[in-house]
């Protein structure tokens, strides 16, 4: 009787295991999917705006010069800084529906945000860094996702360095150094990568955590887009940092 209870203990475990690697699966698909939806609104309406930005003669349109050549282009700059802020402070009170719209809406402003990167440099080289990073990502996801050991403790480090280089990237727009924004893009490349691997594991733990909870659905649901925008801004300034390395100048 004794063997046949252990046997049944076992079995219910492994059950129970069974259902939260197949609920870890669904989830972790479910961040990579809205995070690729959004790098998609992104892409999209960067390319637009850019070519809306500027007539077939070169020229900047009066959309172009109201974005990138009058004092609203720093609103442009800054506003996805503060819509990120808003939506972590709001997601919990809105439903997966209206998350997920505003998680939209703001990949949407992003893409405006960085649109004038198809003015600067071409298009070849931005499809090349992209695929670039793209590979990168992929490959520090899935080592954050899989390996072993406790990454955790980058976390308080990689904060406090996405903090300077936020700080020094505001200095340098007034000393307007080459040498500062070389330091900017190397360390930034390597934060961000740190980041992607450190987010992953922390998005897969998270998820751990709550299936042992028995958290609701529609907790979780709003905690795969959370997770979902940082993997996003992983990507995002993971992508930018090495455009300055491997982007050609139109």
């Amino acid at each position: 009787m004794a063997e046949y209870n252990t046997y049944r203990t076992a079995q219910g475990v492994g059950q129970r295991q069974a259902v939260i690697d197949e609920g870890l699966r669904a989830y972790m698909n479910k961040v990579y999917g809205l995070m690729a939806v959004g790098m998609g609104v992104t892409a999209v309406a960067a390319f637009g705006i850019a070519n809306a930005a500027v007539s077939p003669e070169g020229q900047l349109t009066a959309l172009g010069a109201a974005i990138y050549a009058s004092p609203l282009r720093w609103v442009i700059i800054f506003a996805p800084l503060l819509v990120v802020f808003a939506f972590g402070a709001a997601v919990n009170r809105l439903s997966i529906p209206a998350a997920t719209g505003l998680f939209y809406g703001f990949a949407a402003l992003m893409g405006l945000s960085i649109s004038s990167i198809f003015l600067v440099y071409t298009s070849y080289s931005i499809v090349q860094t992209f695929l670039v990073t793209a590979i990168a990502f992929a490959g520090l996801s899935l080592w954050g996702y899989t390996t072993k050991k406790d990454i955790s403790g980058w976390g308080s480090f990689l904060i406090m360095g996405v903090i300077g280089l936020i700080v020094a990237a505001i200095v340098n727009i007034f000393l307007g150094s080459p040498a500062i924004q070389f330091a900017i893009s190397v360390l930034g490349v390597l934060i961000f990568a740190g980041l992607t691997a450190y987010d992953t594991q922390n998005i897969k733990n998270t998820y751990l955590e709550m299936a042992a909870q028995g958290a609701d659905q529609d907790f979780i649901g709003k905690t795969a887009i959370m997770g979902a925008l940082r993997l996003y801004l992983d990507f995002l300034n993971l992508f930018m940092f090495l455009l300055q390395f491997m982007g050609q100048r139109d």
